[in-house]
């Protein structure tokens, strides 16, 4: 894989948020803790520092060796890397007078400078920083100032190292994707070649050197990244992949069959496993989410062995893991928090014995589904809401039984179907239904009832990684809210969640 752009990562929320701007800009990047620098760095033509919640002053603070990049490579330092450059290169970094978070504008901008090619007097930045720079490092020249911030911009003299107290990758800052094309294609002269088409050329060669004439198993689950991981291994090895699409009885209601029609006509060797008596009996009696996660993980694995074994010298398991499963895997002080366990990342049971290859584990999912657009695959495949991997298991709060699986199935069917019919469905990232576990008094005809409370969740994202909820009109919300409580026995009253992420997750478990 083309390296090209390598990005330090000090724990910034908005460190990925860096990379897909860099990847818009068709310039291949890839995230390393800061205290994890790969040890050849001949490949990268230019790195960035991100921010970082420490402060330079704090005796926690990050400190990477850069003595293999600084003035050796072209550097960009956002946010705590500028502050970090300064306070060990000569320069100050003290306490902020004032709170320097949120929008601003640059007041001031050196003229000539490459850097703010094309960006106008006036352009809007984002500040998020407690610290400022008070005195640049040595042989630093100052580019750019807000009202409040003098030193907004700098670089170095005799070095290609520039460096920003903004940041360029969010949205309201408004010239920050010129700034870093400026800084990559015009000072770094790094190669835009990282396209859709050029992915697939590279990742089907690299496929079949690894593969070779070896045997491949692969869980579908009828979402994109497995769908295109498929695709691309079947454009790589052909009738030796084996898909194989569990039915763990927490799908949405006729998934198990019709993505199995779907894939009947995209040329796939795919085998159908309808196990869904085995894990609703597994889970029984069981309420605490991860434990839930951990039970359908540990019963896929079994009964795709139990398959995988029909199939005569299997060497590998492809997998659909994409680069969000990987960095949040990962962190800058080493494993992060678990908010939830990842599905397809941490390995395998040593009884398997096979080998992992993961196609799309450097992408993005807007990246994945441009790939499968340059596939062929059909746009109302690839336009299709994320669907955890553990199914309805984490939307039915509690336990669960047959019959909480019927009820959450049905309104799921009539939420998203009234999605498609008005026309929004593609205007949502993610939507669906949870089963709380509460009853609520209800009164149909003329008699009192006890029934259960679902919550319905529409959000917009990008790739998920942060979310908003959905302004659906009222009269949709009122239609589907009838059309739930009268045609699905046992549900009374219907809610809509209006939390974003963060500080919320998509998901309710």
């Amino acid at each position: 894989m083309q390296h090209n752009v390598l990005i330090l990562d000090f724990g910034s929320q908005y460190t990925q948020l860096i990379a897909r701007r860099v990847r818009e800009l068709n310039i291949f990047c890839e995230i390393f803790p800061y205290n994890n620098i790969p040890s050849d760095l001949s490949s990268y033509k230019a790195v960035i520092l991100s921010g970082s919640p420490f402060s330079v002053r704090g005796e926690d603070a990050p400190h990477p060796d850069l003595s293999q990049i600084r003035g050796k490579m072209p550097l960009l330092a956002v946010c705590y890397g500028a502050q970090y450059l300064a306070h060990f290169s000569g320069g100050e970094v003290a306490p902020s007078n004032i709170r320097e978070y949120g929008r601003a504008n640059l007041s001031y901008i050196k003229e000539e400078e490459l850097f703010f090619d094309d960006v106008n007097i006036n352009s809007q930045v984002w500040m998020s920083h407690s610290d400022t720079i008070k005195q640049l490092p040595t042989g630093g020249v100052r580019l750019a100032s807000t009202k409040d911030v003098e030193n907004a911009a700098y670089r170095i003299e005799g070095e290609t190292t520039y460096a920003i107290q903004f940041h360029p990758e969010v949205y309201h800052s408004e010239d920050g994707k010129q700034m870093l094309e400026n800084f990559l294609v015009k000072i770094a002269e790094v190669p835009q070649n990282f396209t859709p088409k050029s992915f697939v050329e590279e990742i089907v060669a690299e496929m079949k050197e690894k593969i070779q004439d070896e045997k491949v198993v692969l869980g579908l689950s009828g979402g994109v990244d497995s769908t295109v991981a498929a695709v691309l291994l079947n454009k790589a090895i052909g009738k030796n992949l084996y898909c194989i699409f569990v039915n763990n009885g927490l799908l949405r209601k006729n998934e198990f069959e019709n993505v199995l029609n779907q894939y009947k006509h995209m040329g796939l060797n795919v085998k159908g496993v309808d196990a869904s008596a085995r894990f609703l009996s597994e889970l029984a009696g069981v309420d605490d989410p991860e434990t839930k996660r951990k039970i359908i993980g540990r019963v896929f694995i079994e009964v795709f062995d139990d398959e995988a074994h029909h199939i005569e010298d299997v060497k590998f398991l492809a997998q659909g893991t994409i680069y969000p499963d990987v960095i949040e895997s990962v962190s800058v002080k080493g494993p992060s928090a678990t908010i939830k366990s990842h599905h397809n990342v941490g390995g395998l049971p040593d009884f398997m014995k096979l080998q992992i290859v993961e196609p799309l584990r450097m992408l993005f999912k807007d990246e994945v589904r441009r790939v499968g657009k340059t596939l062929g695959i059909d746009d109302e495949l690839l336009g299709r809401h994320p669907f955890p991997g553990p199914g309805l298991s984490i939307r039915i709060l509690g336990d669960i039984t047959p019959e909480k699986v019927r009820i959450l199935q049905e309104v799921d069917h009539i939420f998203i179907n009234g999605l498609k019919e008005h026309g929004l469905y593609d205007k949502v990232w993610q939507a669906g239904a949870i089963l709380l576990p509460v009853n609520s008094v209800g009164v149909m005809g003329d008699e009192r009832t006890y029934e259960k409370v679902v919550a319905l969740r529409a959000v917009e994202s990008t790739d998920g990684m942060t979310a908003d909820w959905v302004h659906l009109p009222y009269d949709f919300m009122m239609k589907i809210s009838n059309e739930i409580i009268n045609k699905v026995k046992g549900v009374n009253r219907v809610v809509y969640d209006i939390s974003s992420k963060p500080p919320a997750t998509i998901e309710w478990e």
